[in-house]
């Protein structure tokens, strides 16, 4: 039973995180996956089918919003580096 409720708690956790804006959004996913799946695997998660199914849904949707947002990150740290070039010339 401690299993079902710990699975239970990620997902509803990952739900919430889901509803987040970027920058919250991002952090709290890295710190997710730290609670939930360092230690752990997926295949521990004790969930209904139809649960499971929302667990995979929000963990790929998810993996492609860091990947974005990873990206755009990047993308902003090279155009502050450009800006602090110019500015220091």
């Amino acid at each position: 039973m401690e299993r079902r409720n710990r699975s239970i708690k990620a997902l509803e956790r990952l739900i919430y995180i889901d509803s987040l804006d970027a920058n919250s959004k991002a952090d709290a996913l890295v710190k997710w996956h730290d609670d939930y799946l360092v230690e752990g695997r997926i295949e521990d998660f004790d969930l209904e089918l139809s649960e499971l199914k929302q667990l995979e849904e929000l963990l790929f949707k998810n993996i492609n919003f860091l990947k974005k947002h990873r990206e755009d990150t990047r993308l902003e740290i090279i155009k502050m580096k450009k800006m602090k070039k110019f500015l220091k010339h």
